[in-house]
């Protein structure tokens, strides 16, 4: 289940991840998962990392898997915006 970082044709970057929060006005919180060869013991590791997104219409709920991409900063730690919903929670 590990996303890979995939450049958009416009050169912004763009993650696949999980809502882990939908609980702000128009922010999601998304975790994107991925994995690294470890340098020095040779293992594949997962690392997780949180961002927030912009969603305009709160169309997002948790679960959902969603396709975020770059933007300019919306506010202080809100520099992604909802490009997609890839797949609905059930």
């Amino acid at each position: 289940m590990a996303e890979e970082l995939v450049k958009a044709k416009s050169g912004k970057k763009e993650f696949v991840g999980i809502v882990k929060s939908d609980k702000m006005d128009k922010t999601i919180v998304v975790a994107v998962e991925t994995t690294a060869l470890h340098p020095l013991y040779k293992k594949y590791v997962t690392r997780i990392k949180k961002v927030k997104a912009h969603d305009e219409t709160n169309d997002a709920k948790i679960g959902d898997r969603v396709r975020v991409i770059e933007c300019r900063p919306i506010s202080k730690e809100k520099c992604w915006r909802l490009a997609a919903i890839v797949e609905r929670a059930r």
